[in-house]
């Protein structure tokens, strides 16, 4: 069997990551309408009648904004932390308790073919964490919402076949911004805010040396980055380090406005295989 990942959106305006194995095909996060989640998903070619399960990582509405539209339309059960139940409960309305799970940071379970591990993530959330998503040889990983990245992170995701990691924010432009009081751009600077783009591209260096050879920047600020800048900061570090673009490492986007690429790793090869861009853009 093929392992899909298809980071439907990512970015500061909402999130919605689509994974699949075999016929178990999960979301993680749903921090846009339901409908346009629901029509993103078809345009991938995914019946949303066959979704598994929604994982959240936190209760932030651009994570959560249309899980419970989801999980009511298509009576499909919603994976969280206890204390991210807590916090988000009341924003998604009534969710049948037979479609509440509860799940705990650091202890494995399974959905159907997949395997699912929940690790801690450093966010201004109650009990936040990132996934790592087990498809029989493969291993995909999503680690956005991160102050900075640790070493539990690094040993929660490092080796994985494809790793989508936050390159939120460049700090002169968040800094800059007249838009952002001055709380806001401390909270995104501080150690339980928002990556930054010179940081990610430290993380991928690690990440490299554990032997991930496939990422993705993802969960991009539309105010205080832009797509090539991120791009540029994280593949210029990994040049000064000796790699090579395209073969030692190779680096994607993921974007806020439109669905990624659709990645598929094949049982049959080994190897990643990347869609074409879709032509699929909507209006924030």
């Amino acid at each position: 069997m093929d392992m899909k990942f298809c980071p439907l959106y990512s970015g500061s305006s909402g999130n919605a990551l689509y994974a699949e194995y075999g016929d178990t095909r999960l979301l993680i996060d749903c921090g846009k309408s339901g409908k346009m989640i629901l029509d993103a998903l078809r345009y991938i070619g995914v019946d949303p009648g066959t979704l598994s399960a929604i994982l959240i990582t936190h209760e932030h509405s651009d994570h959560i904004a249309g899980a419970g539209v989801l999980a009511r339309k298509l009576q499909i059960p919603v994976y969280a932390t206890t204390g991210t139940w807590l916090a988000m409960e009341r924003k998604l309305g009534t969710i049948p308790a037979a479609c509440k799970r509860f799940i705990e940071q650091d202890q494995d379970f399974y959905i159907g073919k997949l395997g699912i591990a929940p690790f801690p993530i450093p966010h201004d959330a109650a009990e936040p964490v990132g996934f790592r998503l087990w498809g029989g040889p493969f291993s995909i990983s999503t680690a956005t919402d991160l102050g900075y990245f640790p070493q539990r992170v690094l040993d929660a995701i490092g080796g994985s076949d494809l790793v989508l990691l936050e390159s939120n924010h460049d700090p002169d432009m968040l800094r800059a911004n007249p838009h952002y009081t001055q709380a806001l751009k401390t909270r995104i600077l501080g150690r339980r805010g928002h990556l930054a783009n010179e940081t990610c591209a430290e993380a991928a260096v690690l990440l490299r040396e554990s032997g991930v050879r496939n990422l993705i920047l993802g969960h991009l600020s539309g105010e205080n980055n832009t797509p090539k800048l991120a791009l540029e900061t994280t593949e210029t570090r990994c040049e000064l380090e000796g790699m090579t673009l395209g073969e030692d490492i190779c680096i994607d986007l993921a974007y806020r406005d439109r669905i990624g690429k659709l990645y598929t790793l094949s049982e049959d090869s080994g190897l990643l295989q990347r869609a074409e861009q879709w032509n699929y853009i909507v209006e924030n």
